[in-house]
C-alpha cells in the first residue's frame, strides 16, 4: 500500500518559522518556532576556562556570551563515566568517584562544551563536556563506545534485538565513534532509517571537530538545528512530494544543508514564488484558528468537543444534526466512525500529548465498538509520535496516551484569559450585583462614610437601575446611607469597586 502523498510548507519571517504538513488537502501537523524563544540548549562552543573554583568543584567558562557559563565537575566528561543524554539512561555499571576538578582542568584551557541549561536572570548557562548529538532515531555519544536503549522501550526481546541491529550496522560502517543511544521513536525503525541517522550524526560530529580546529576560543562551533532544518531531518519521508519554502535566503540555506547531510531530500526542495502567501494556498491560518477552538465540526453534522487540562485532554463525540442513517444505532455508529479520523488528525494538528480520554457516543453493539476501535487505531497509525490505545472501559470511554514531544499548539499561541482566569466562564451580572450588595453591608458595619459609590461594568450598573433597583434601595434604607452608581467602560463584568466618600 503506497503512503499518502504529503507536502510540507515552510513560512519563514524574521520573527518566527511556521511549518504545515498537508495531506488529503488538509493540514495534518503544525510546527511553530519563534526567534525570541529559541534558546541555547544543545549548542556547542569552544570555551576557554576563565576561573577554576576548587571549593565549589566547578569552573566558569567563557563561551563568548555576556556572562560566563558554569561547569560543574559532575558534568565534566571523564573516560570512566558514561553520560546520560536526553531520553536515555545508561546501562553501564556505576562510575568510579570523580576526580577533583582542579586536577582535570586549568585556567586558560580550551574546552569543547555543550549547553545544558539556558542562562536565567543573572545566572550564566550551565555546560557539560559530555557531548551528545540528537538525531531522528538516535543520540550520538562521540566520546564513548556504548550502545544504549531508551528506558521507555519496553520488552527485553525488543531491546536485545535493537542492540543487535545497531551493533551490526556499526560494524558494517567502519568508524571510530561507536557511542549511540536508541530513542523511543526508533522502536519501529527500519535498518535503512537507522543507518541514515548514523551517517547523519557521524557527519555532523566530523564537521564539529573540523570547526573546532580552526575556530578561536570563546566561539560557537555548532548551533542546534533550526525548525526548518529539523523538518528536513525528521519529517521528510518517502511520502513527501515537496518541501516548499517562501524565503529565497532560507531556501538556499536549506539546499546547502540538505546537499551536505541528506542528499535524498534535495530534489524535493522548492522555492515558492506564488503571488498569494504560501499558507493561504492551503488555508493554514484558518486551520490554526479552528485548532484553537473547543468545537470541531464533522462533515456529517456531528461534532467533537476538545478540552485540554493540566492532567489530561478529553474529547466528547456528539451526533449534533446528523440524522441521516436508517436507525438511531446506525447513526451513532457512523458518527463515531467519522470521529475516529477527525480525532487522529486533531491530535497531530494540536500536538496533544499525555493522557487522552475519548467519550464516544454509547454503542450497545459489540461489533460496532470493535470496528470503531479498529478504525481509531488505523487512523492513529499515520502519527509519527508514539500512541498507545486501550480498549473501551466499563464506562464506555477509550483511553490513549500520546508521547509529549513539544508544547501543544494552544500552550504556544494562547494564554489564560485575564477576565475569567482560564475558566472559560465569567460570573453573571446578577451574581456580581449580589456580591456588591453583601460587600456594602460588610463595609457599612466597619466604616461610616457619607456615601457608597458602586463603580462597575455597564451590564451590572444597568441591572441595579432596573431589576435590582428595589434591592439596592432597601439596602440603602437599612444602612442609612445613599448609594450612587457609576459605569466604568474599562471594567470586565466581574470587576467592580466600592468607593467610600
Amino acid at each position: 500500500m503506497n503512503p499518502t502523498p504529503e507536502d510540507i510548507l515552510i513560512n519563514i519571517t524574521p520573527q518566527e518559522t511556521r511549518v504545515a504538513l498537508v495531506a488529503h488537502a488538509a493540514v495534518q501537523e503544525l510546527h511553530i518556532e519563534r526567534s525570541l524563544e529559541r534558546g541555547l540548549v544543545g549548542n556547542i562552543y569552544l570555551g576557554k576556562v576563565a576561573r577554576v573554583l576548587p571549593g565549589m568543584q566547578s569552573a566558569f567558562i567563557d563561551i563568548g556570551l555576556e556572562r560566563t557559563a558554569f561547569l560543574h565537575v559532575a558534568d565534566l566528561w571523564q573516560r570512566q563515566a558514561i553520560p546520560v543524554p536526553i531520553e536515555a539512561a545508561s546501562e553501564a555499571a556505576t562510575a568510579p568517584p570523580l576526580q577533583p576538578i582542579e586536577k582535570l582542568i586549568y585556567e586558560g584551557q580550551t574546552l569543547m562544551v555543550q549547553v545544558l541549561k539556558d542562562p536565567i536572570n543573572t545566572k550564566g548557562a550551565r555546560l557539560t563536556t559530555q557531548i551528545s548529538l540528537a538525531g531522528r532515531m538516535l543520540v550520538h555519544l562521540p566520546q564513548d563506545n556504548h550502545i544504549g536503549i531508551s528506558q521507555k522501550i519496553d520488552g527485553a526481546e525488543l531491546r536485545t534485538a535493537l542492540r543487535e541491529r545497531m551493533t551490526a550496522l556499526l560494524a558494517a560502517d567502519a568508524g571510530d565513534s561507536q557511542g549511540f543511544i536508541v530513542r523511543t521513536n526508533a522502536e519501529d525503525a527500519s535498518d535503512a532509517e537507522l543507518a541514515e541517522d548514523i551517517a547523519y550524526l557521524r557527519k555532523t560530529w566530523a564537521a564539529i571537530q573540523q570547526r573546532a580546529h580552526v575556530t578561536s576560543p570563546s566561539a560557537l562551533i555548532y548551533q542546534e538545528l533550526s525548525l526548518a532544518q529539523r523538518v528536513l531531518r525528521d519529517l521528510v519521508s518517502d511520502a513527501t512530494r515537496s518541501v516548499q519554502i517562501d524565503s529565497r535566503e532560507n531556501f538556499e540555506l536549506l539546499q546547502g544543508f540538505a546537499a551536505e547531510y541528506m542528499p535524498r531530500v534535495s530534489s524535493r526542495l522548492q522555492l515558492y514564488r506564488g503571488e498569494r502567501p504560501l499558507f493561504e494556498t492551503a488555508n493554514v491560518d484558518e486551520e490554526i484558528e479552528r485548532a484553537l477552538g473547543r468545537r470541531v465540526d464533522l462533515k456529517s453534522g456531528g461534532y467533537l468537543i476538545i478540552d485540554q487540562t493540566e492532567a489530561m485532554t478529553t474529547i466528547d463525540v456528539n451526533t449534533g444534526g446528523f440524522v441521516g442513517a436508517r436507525n438511531f444505532d446506525d447513526t451513532i455508529y457512523r458518527t463515531n466512525l467519522e470521529a475516529t479520523q477527525a480525532i487522529a488528525r486533531q491530535l497531530r494538528l494540536r500536538n496533544l500529548g499525555g493522557i487522552i480520554i475519548i467519550d464516544f457516543i454509547d454503542m450497545h453493539n459489540a461489533q460496532h465498538r470493535a470496528a470503531v476501535l479498529d478504525e481509531l487505531r488505523k487512523s492513529l497509525a499515520r502519527d509519527k509520535v508514539k500512541v498507545t490505545v486501550s480498549g473501551f472501559s466499563q464506562l464506555g470511554l477509550v483511553e490513549l496516551t500520546r508521547k509529549r514531544t513539544r508544547d501543544s499548539l494552544a500552550h504556544m499561541l494562547l494564554e489564560p484569559c485575564p477576565t475569567c482566569g482560564g475558566l472559560g466562564q465569567v460570573k453573571t451580572a446578577r451574581t456580581v450585583c449580589y456580591e456588591i450588595l453583601r460587600e456594602i453591608l460588610r463595609e457599612a458595619k466597619q466604616f461610616n462614610p457619607r456615601e457608597f459609590r458602586i463603580v462597575g461594568a455597564a451590564d451590572v450598573i444597568d441591572l441595579f437601575l432596573e431589576e435590582e433597583s428595589q434591592h439596592l434601595a432597601s439596602l440603602s434604607d437599612f444602612i442609612g446611607k445613599p448609594v450612587s452608581l457609576q459605569v466604568e467602560p474599562a471594567f470586565s463584568q466581574q470587576q467592580y469597586d466600592i468607593v467610600l466618600t
